[in-house]
C-alpha cells in the first residue's frame, strides 16, 4: 500500500541556510506520494546583503557535504533551491552545475534558474514582467540571464530599500501581489517572480485572477520540472496555470 506522503518518488532539495520559505512552499506543492528531503547550503554570509557577489559565492560553493548527506535518502530528483546563485553566473554555469549534481548523485537534477526558463518555454512565453526581492544589480544579471535564453523582460520592479536575507524572506504575499501589479504590461505574456525565499507561491492565484495571465515563480517552476522528470503529470489546483494544466 502506498501512503499519500511517500512511495511514488523522492525529491531531494538543497536549501540556502537562511531560507525560511522554500520548505513550506514545497510542502504546499508536493504531489501525492512524493516525499521531500532537505539539506542546507552555505557559501555566503548571513549578515551581508545578498547581492551578486554573495550569491555568486553561494553558487560556487562546495556541494560535496550537503550532496552526500542528501544522497542518504536516495532521491530520484535533486532540486538546487537558489535562483540567484546561478543567475549571477550565467546560463552555462547553471547547466554545468546541474550536470555536476547529476553526476555526483545519480539523480535527475533541477536548478531554480533553469526551471524558470523551462516553465516559460513550456508555456510558450517569450516576453515577461520580472520582479524579485533582489538588489537592482542582481536583477540586472537575472534579466540578462533570461535574455540569453530568448526571454525578453518588458517590465521590471525592484523592491524599495535593500533587503537582507531575513528581509527577503519576510516579504508578504500581499507585497508580492503589489510587485506583480507593478510589472504587468500588455506586452508581457507572463509575470515572473524570482527567488526561492519570497512568498510568491501563496500569491499566484490572486495575481493570475487579477491580471489574466500566467505567473511563474521559482519554487512553482522547480516543482513543475521535477514532476516532469519523475514522470508525474497530476494537475495541481490553486497554484497557477503552469501546474493546473500540468503538461510537462
Amino acid at each position: 500500500m502506498t501512503s499519500p506522503s511517500r512511495g511514488r518518488a523522492r525529491f531531494g532539495i538543497l536549501v540556502p541556510f537562511t531560507n525560511t520559505n522554500l520548505e513550506p512552499d514545497m510542502s504546499l506543492l508536493r504531489p501525492a506520494g512524493v516525499s521531500l528531503h532537505f539539506a542546507r547550503l552555505g557559501g555566503y554570509d548571513a549578515d551581508e546583503i545578498p547581492d551578486e557577489d554573495q550569491m555568486a559565492g553561494l553558487g560556487a560553493s562546495d556541494l560535496a557535504e550537503p550532496l552526500l548527506l542528501l544522497q542518504g535518502t536516495r532521491p530520484d530528483v535533486i532540486l538546487y533551491g537558489c535562483t540567484s546563485a546561478t543567475l549571477s553566473h550565467g546560463p552555462e554555469f547553471d547547466r554545468q552545475l546541474a550536470r555536476t549534481i547529476a553526476a555526483q548523485s545519480g539523480a535527475k537534477t533541477v536548478t531554480a534558474a533553469g526551471a524558470l526558463v523551462h516553465a516559460l518555454k513550456a508555456l510558450g512565453i517569450a516576453r515577461i514582467g520580472f520582479a524579485s526581492p533582489y538588489v537592482p544589480s542582481l536583477n540586472d544579471r537575472a534579466i540578462a540571464f533570461l535574455a540569453s535564453e530568448g526571454i525578453e523582460t518588458v517590465a521590471r520592479a525592484d523592491v524599495e530599500g535593500t533587503l537582507d536575507n531575513e528581509g527577503q524572506g519576510a516579504v508578504t504575499p500581499d507585497e508580492v501581489v503589489d510587485l506583480a501589479r507593478r510589472v504587468d504590461s500588455p506586452k508581457a505574456g507572463a509575470i515572473v517572480l524570482s527567488c526561492t525565499d519570497m512568498r510568491s507561491v501563496e500569491a499566484i492565484a490572486e495575481i493570475e485572477s487579477a491580471l489574466g495571465k500566467p505567473v511563474v515563480t521559482s519554487n512553482q517552476a522547480m516543482m513543475f520540472q521535477a514532476m516532469a522528470l519523475a514522470g508525474i503529470a497530476d494537475p495541481l489546483q490553486g497554484y497557477g496555470q503552469l501546474l493546473e494544466r500540468m503538461d510537462p
